[in-house]
C-alpha cells in the first residue's frame, strides 16, 4: 500500500477546489448543497484509502458541467489547463456526467448501468 501521507502531501487540489465554488449555493434535488456533495464523494475515496490524484480531483469536480456549465471557467480547455492530470480528470468528468440529448436527461437506471457496463474502472469506482 502506498504511503497515504506521502501521496496526499503531493496531491495539488486548490485549483479543482476552486472550480467546484461555482457550485456554492446549488442545491442538489434533494435540498442539500451540491458544493458539499461534491468534497463529500471525495471524502468517501479518502474513507476508503483511495488517494489516486485522478479520481479524488474528478470527484472535486465531477456534477461541474451537469450543474454549472454556463458559468465563467467551466470549460474544458479550463479544466484540462490546470495541472497535468487535467486531460485525464477531464475525461474522467465528462463520463460520468449524466448525458442530455435533445433536451432529455439521461434516466438514472440507464446511466447506472451505461457506468457499469461500458464505464472505465475509474468511472465505476
Amino acid at each position: 500500500m502506498p504511503d497515504l501521507e506521502q501521496s496526499l502531501r503531493d496531491l495539488t487540489l486548490a485549483p479543482y477546489i476552486v472550480k467546484a465554488m461555482a457550485l456554492i449555493g446549488v442545491r442538489r434535488r434533494g435540498g442539500s448543497n451540491m458544493f458539499r456533495h461534491q468534497l463529500s464523494t471525495m471524502a468517501i475515496l479518502l474513507d476508503y484509502k483511495i488517494v489516486d490524484p485522478v479520481l479524488l480531483k474528478a470527484a472535486v469536480i465531477h456534477d461541474l458541467f451537469e450543474e454549472a456549465a454556463d458559468m465563467p471557467g467551466v470549460t474544458e480547455e479550463e479544466i484540462v489547463n490546470l495541472d497535468s492530470d487535467g486531460p485525464a480528470v477531464y475525461a474522467l468528468v465528462m463520463e460520468v456526467t449524466i448525458r442530455v440529448t435533445d433536451g432529455v436527461r439521461e434516466p438514472k437506471t440507464d446511466y447506472l448501468l451505461r457506468i457499469m457496463t461500458t464505464g472505465s474502472q475509474h468511472a465505476r469506482t
